[in-house]
Order: C-alpha cells, then sequence, then structure tokens
C-alpha cells in the first residue's frame, strides 16, 4: 500500500482511524446475479470494518457462468440438446479442463444448470 512503512505501524494508524481488517478463510466465492454466476475459485477475503460499515475485498481466480433462457416449452434447467448444450459443454471443457464425456455428464447430472455443474467438476 505505502511502501518503506513498517506493517505494525500501518496496522496501528489503520486501528486509530477505526479500521478494523480481518482475513476469512473461503475456499470458494459465488455471486449470483439475475442472468448468471461469478465464481471465485482460491479467493483472498478480506473483511474491513470502517466507521460502522463493513466490507468485503475479494481477489482470486474469476470465472464467469451466464445462464441461458429458455425458448422452448421445457422448464429451465432441463437439457435441450439442440439449444446451447455444445456451448454449455466446450464452456465446461475450457474452465474445468475435463473431456468433453465429463462435461455431458456433469450437465446431465445438474439437469443442465451450467454453473453447478462446473463446480461439481472443480
Amino acid at each position: 500500500m505505502f511502501p518503506g512503512l513498517n506493517p505494525k505501524k500501518m496496522q496501528a494508524m489503520m486501528k486509530q482511524m477505526g479500521i478494523a481488517q480481518q482475513e476469512i478463510p473461503a475456499k470458494r466465492v459465488i455471486i449470483e446475479k439475475d442472468d448468471g454466476n461469478i465464481i471465485i475459485e482460491n479467493p483472498s477475503v478480506l473483511k474491513i470494518n470502517m466507521q460502522g460499515q463493513t466490507n468485503f475485498q475479494i481477489s482470486g481466480d474469476v470465472s464467469e457462468a451466464i445462464l441461458r433462457e429458455e425458448t422452448s416449452d421445457k422448464p429451465l434447467g432441463v437439457l435441450d440438446e439442440e439449444n446451447n448444450t455444445e456451448q454449455d459443454i466446450k464452456t465446461i471443457m475450457e474452465k474445468v479442463g475435463c473431456l468433453e464425456q465429463e462435461a455431458k455428464m456433469a450437465l446431465e447430472k445438474t439437469n443442465g444448470d451450467l454453473t453447478e455443474a462446473i463446480l461439481n467438476l472443480s
């Protein structure tokens, strides 16, 4: 943050200003959005309390899983061979580094839920 500043002095200054930090051990952070999820693997999570307000600082390996809209009469999440399945399989293979058959099986097990399939394989 400030080069050449002793970390202990920095902590003391932050404490005087009413800022407290706490490292939170986490395996994965998932941010759920309307159109998909942001998945952060191997995260470094820092909880910062500053003047009564709590903030989180998160860094790590970020990937994004976008939910697709169903255009057929099938319920959301049902695997549809004609509708984006190949793209989903390619996405899983790219994100996880698995074989095509493993990606297909993961999608079938999760009823076409791309995010859950990625999480199960990682």
